[in-house]
């Protein structure tokens, strides 16, 4: 996968796993300030949705990824 999006991190879910899946509300926490650390609710969505740790924070390129998927949120 695209090393860009943070997929071949080792130890790290790859963000094109849970952010098609994450629920509205926990898309639009995110998208309140991409640089911040997820909120606990978040991270247990994600934990949830793919049995993994989730990230405290994302990397530039999963930001970046979730920029070019912006117009499935609204």
């Amino acid at each position: 996968m695209d090393a860009t999006h943070g997929s071949s991190t080792p130890g790290r879910v790859a963000i094109e796993r849970w952010w098609p899946r994450l629920s509205i509300a926990a898309r639009h926490r995110v998208l309140e300030d991409l640089e911040a650390e997820l909120d606990d609710e978040t991270a247990a969505e994600i934990e949830s949705l793919t049995g993994e740790q989730a990230p405290d924070r994302l990397t530039p390129g999963e930001r970046a990824y979730i920029r070019t998927q912006i117009e499935a949120v609204d």
